[in-house]
């Protein structure tokens, strides 16, 4: 069986939004992130969606028995490690919401900040499918906020995607948008340029960035710039083969 096969969704009535979170070795941060989440989205109709990529930790074990504290906590686990993004995807793939909010799993991305851009999604125009984190006062290193900085430059200017910080985890976005894009690793990168491809409207708003407390960091600078270049040339492709309709219309 498939592992997209195997995730049919519980019985339950649709929630407002889904945030998605992907976790790899996070057992010291994940179960603080949840409880985080759950209380920046109290009163709200949402569900939360942990998904463990092969995590070699306890990370799954303690999601799992936070189950019955947080009810709207979903727990998904990869057979085999995959990445971030396929990691985001399967979590985006089972989920019911049709707004979709994903947060990195180290707890750096400060969940208060989540309900207020799903909600700016919301108020938004109807083309409007992103709005995007942009982290202020980042809480890095010297050499990571360079690299970043650098990085960020260089799509933004080759992509012109408009996003200062398309690196960063907090984004809210409409499910069915997503939905839309074509899919390889590495693409929560490209999120903002994809859309834009496919004609919808993107937004940004600041939000904090906090130290990470446990664990350690899953990239290094040498490891993104070396994927970092075989993605821009290939969105660069995709955008210049998109040919975009302006609307459909049914006689």
């Amino acid at each position: 069986m498939l592992y997209e096969e195997a995730m049919t969704s519980p019985a339950a009535s649709i929630p407002d939004f889904s945030i998605v979170v992907p976790v790899f070795d996070e057992g010291g941060a994940a179960p603080k992130l949840a409880r985080e989440i759950a209380a920046a989205f109290a009163g709200e109709a949402y569900e939360m969606i942990f998904v463990d990529d092969a995590s070699r930790d306890d990370t799954k074990a303690q999601l799992i028995a936070l189950k019955a504290e947080i009810p709207q906590l979903r727990v998904l686990g990869h057979r085999k490690n995959s990445g971030q993004s396929r990691a985001v995807r399967s979590g985006i793939l089972a989920a019911r919401g049709p707004i979709i909010v994903t947060l990195d799993g180290d707890g750096q991305n400060d969940p208060a900040d989540a309900p207020r851009l799903a909600k700016a999604l919301l108020a938004g125009p109807a083309n409007l499918a992103l709005v995007g984190g942009e982290r202020v006062k980042r809480q890095d290193s010297n050499a990571k906020r360079f690299a970043s900085k650098f990085g960020n430059g260089v799509r933004k200017r080759l992509l012109k995607d408009t996003a200062n910080d398309t690196g960063c985890g907090l984004k809210a976005f409409r499910r069915e948008a997503f939905l839309r894009l074509p899919y390889f690793d590495h693409i929560h990168r490209y999120i903002p340029a994809l859309m834009l491809r496919e004609g919808y409207d993107v937004d940004f708003q600041p939000v904090n960035h906090r130290h990470r407390e446990t664990g350690v960091s899953k990239y290094t600078n040498f490891g993104r710039l070396k994927a970092s270049i075989s993605d821009l040339l290939g969105v660069m492709w995709l955008q210049s083969r998109a040919r975009n309709p302006q609307g459909v219309d049914e006689a």
